[in-house]
């Protein structure tokens, strides 16, 4: 019998919903606060800086089910079903028992999973009424996405592009020109927090955390102007759900069920997009399902952090989030996996994180570069730095496997592609690439600054 390698849903077939893991969660995220009373925030009290529809989204805990507007399920219909991969080659590679897939994100228009987000947002402020956006980007991917969308529905985009990044991935910047955003590198002497930044530590190469300062302080002081955000929050998750719906019905078809789900970690929306709807059988019917954040060694939220409200950004202009952190002024490495530079855990991770329901690892940045070596070696696909994260975390759960003698089904979210990150790799092949050792004292001092609220 011939092996089925993709599976694919037809058009009907494409979820006409999102999930929202929070209506079925045992324990609630803890409540988002202003950080001035450290009171509980309303919808409305986002309203300055969101979208409302996506304001409601993202503190709605009762609703397990939002209806995706047609006008973006239409926008979907460009490139969903995305395919969900059996890695044989791979899986042979590691002379492994695992069953090992992959659901291939890097397919849409932009090349990454951002996309699910980006036209949501975007369709959201259109609807509004709102004509200009603004928002940040590590390593692109949602800088590029969101461009694609702001274009699709009429609307002007500012980007706040982390300046490592900006400067290590051109052709990123390139693709986000081409759409007709507006590009700056973060830090830059455009905002005050910019400023601020700037003149403290002349040579800061940024961070998310800067960027997000930034676009915020932009997206206040522009009329008709709303911020949209690539990960972290909740109705960013929320819009991702689209990948783990897709994947549960395509996993029926192959006649599997995953043992393990893997997603690469930087704010959330990636990981839980794959995880959250298999995780709701967990929840309410008890599944055994292993859940694993792989996030980078030098940016350790999750196995190296606190569980503590924190900023979400460095300026502190965002509400207070219940999150691990390792604090909105921890300066991350220079790694190129530019996505997951991120101090902190999105809200809804992190207290399924407090309460066991997943686990995370760390992965080094030469071992993702090696996994991804290997993963475009045997499946043909050059992963980005990020998503490597994952793959390097698959492969040490493969081998697992090998070593106890048992066949587990292992589900991995490949993100996104790298083909606009060569530059990465021509770097990792000549020996240029480094890991990088986080102190235990470099956490503790950011740490040791934040408020105790937790």
């Amino acid at each position: 019998m011939e092996k089925t390698k993709r599976f694919f849903l037809s058009e009907k077939e494409i979820p006409t919903q999102w999930y929202n893991i929070m209506a079925e969660m045992k324990n609630k995220p803890m409540p988002i606060l202003n950080p001035q009373t450290k009171e509980a925030l309303k919808p409305e009290d986002l309203f300055p800086i969101f979208a409302e529809e996506l304001s409601r989204q993202e503190l709605d805990q009762a609703n397990a089910w939002y209806d995706i507007p047609g006008e973006v399920i239409d926008k979907y219909k460009i490139y969903r079903s995305t395919p969900l991969v059996r890695a044989y080659e791979l899986e042979k590679a590691l002379d492994t028992p695992a069953h090992i897939y992959f659901k291939n994100e890097s397919v849409s228009p932009v090349g990454s999973h951002k996309l699910n987000s980006a036209l949501a947002q975007a369709y959201y402020c259109k609807k509004q009424g709102v004509t200009n956006i603004t928002t940040e980007t590590g390593a692109g991917q949602w800088g590029t996405a969101l461009s694609f969308a702001a274009k699709t529905f009429g609307l002007e985009l500012a980007v706040y592009m982390v300046k490592i990044s900006y400067e290590q991935k051109p052709y990123r910047r390139s693709l986000m020109q081409t759409w007709g955003a507006q590009v700056i590198a973060s830090p830059s002497m455009s905002t005050k927090a910019g400023r601020k930044i700037l003149t403290d530590n002349p040579t800061y190469q940024g961070s998310l955390g800067t960027a997000i300062s930034e676009a915020i302080e932009l997206a206040l002081q522009t009329p008709n102007c709303k911020y949209t955000l690539g990960s972290v929050l909740n109705h960013v998750a929320l819009h991702q759900t689209i990948i783990g719906l897709e994947a549960e019905k395509q996993m029926e078809m192959a006649g599997e069920y995953p043992d393990i789900v893997i997603g690469c970690f930087g704010g959330g929306s990636n990981f839980g997009g794959i995880s959250f709807p298999f995780m709701r059988h967990t929840i309410l019917n008890g599944k055994k399902t292993r859940y694993i954040a792989a996030e980078p060694a030098s940016c350790p939220k999750l196995t190296r952090g606190i569980f503590q409200y924190d900023f979400g950004d460095e300026a502190g202009y965002t509400p207070l989030l219940p999150m691990y952190t390792l604090g909105h002024n921890f300066a991350p490495a220079h790694i190129h996996a530019g996505g997951l530079r991120y101090h902190g855990a999105g809200t809804i991770v992190s207290q399924l994180m407090k309460d066991g329901y997943m686990e995370a690892v760390d992965i080094n940045q030469l071992d993702s570069f090696k996994a991804g070596v290997l993963f475009a070696q045997t499946e043909g696909i050059v992963p980005a730095p990020e998503s490597s994260h994952a793959i390097a975390a698959a492969i040490n759960e493969a081998q697992k496997a090998k070593e106890e003698g048992v066949q587990k089904t292992i589900l991995f979210n490949l993100s996104g592609h790298g083909l606009v990150d060569m530059a990465a790799y021509d770097q990792y092949f000549a020996g240029d690439l480094r890991n990088y050792d986080l102190p235990d004292e470099e956490i503790n001092k950011n740490i040791d600054q934040l408020e105790k609220i937790v």
